[in-house]
């Protein structure tokens, strides 16, 4: 694959997200509630994502290994999308959001423009991977392809579950006020985050070629790096324990003393 083609694909992705995000920011203040840029966000990248998949560069048809890559963009964006759409249609703003908007002040609208279209860069780097290990050249489905599938795969269910304990959790009356420390939050403060991040591996072990080099595996790696990136120093855990801080006090600094915040293992005893 050439430096052309990709730089091609680099250029139409990019555009893609800016219009897709600037729907996003549009959609806001119509809805007012700012859960919808993150819907948009990932619904977007899934279809962007399954258009690069599927996007024929020679003029042949599109081969088993950009079908399979595209399903599985699109299993991921479509569990991720409905989840985030039944928790944003229930009408609670996003706390992350919210607080920015309350920073910014009068210059919110502006600035938020801003951040949908760092948001839109921001997903460059993960649909490329995408078009990148959908067109590695080997010819038929291969161990690596089947595996990454299975990480895919696992990734998906985890945080499926990571989020269903959470929300079983949230809609106890019982449970107001208290920290969900119960299934998988009990050996990761964020396992719905470290699922998120491990489906992007899945993408540069569908691309790494064990028999033949494949010299555009190496950008793969930037989505599962920049994934990490994303979640655990800037718009994912930072912004939210601090939220979390805010509303629990001292229980949740509890639980972020006994427990991981991100890679799961066991708690922490309690002194």
């Amino acid at each position: 694959m050439s430096w052309s083609v990709v730089i091609v694909a680099v250029l139409l992705q990019g555009i893609a997200l800016a219009a897709i995000m600037s729907g996003a920011w549009l959609a806001r203040p119509a809805t007012g509630n700012s859960g919808w840029i993150d819907f948009t966000w990932t619904a977007g990248v899934g279809l962007v994502g399954v258009v690069s998949a599927l996007w024929v560069i020679d003029g042949s048809d599109a081969t088993a290994r950009q079908w399979l890559v595209a399903v599985l963009v699109a299993a991921w964006s479509a569990r991720l999308a409905a989840h985030i759409a039944v928790r944003t249609a229930r009408g609670h703003d996003d706390p992350r959001y919210a607080a920015l908007a309350q920073e910014w002040g009068a210059d919110a609208p502006r600035r938020m423009f801003l951040f949908a279209q760092s948001q839109a860069i921001a997903a460059i780097p993960l649909v490329l991977a995408v078009f990148i290990a959908a067109h590695r050249p080997a010819s038929g489905l291969g161990l690596q392809d089947l595996l990454g599938a299975a990480i895919l795969a696992i990734a998906i269910a985890g945080e499926g579950i990571a989020d269903a304990q959470l929300r079983r959790f949230s809609s106890d009356p019982g449970n107001k006020g208290k920290v969900c420390d119960r299934g998988l939050w009990r050996w990761s403060r964020h396992p719905n985050y470290f699922f998120q991040w491990l489906g992007w591996l899945a993408y540069p072990l569908i691309a790494f070629d064990v028999g033949k080099p494949y010299a555009w595996f190496w950008v793969t790696l930037g989505a599962p790096a920049l994934m990490y990136w994303l979640l655990v120093k800037v718009s994912g855990i930072p912004p939210l324990e601090a939220h979390m801080l805010r509303s629990r006090g001292a229980l949740f600094a509890e639980y972020q003393r006994r427990t991981s915040a991100f890679f799961p293992r066991p708690p922490a005893a309690h002194i």
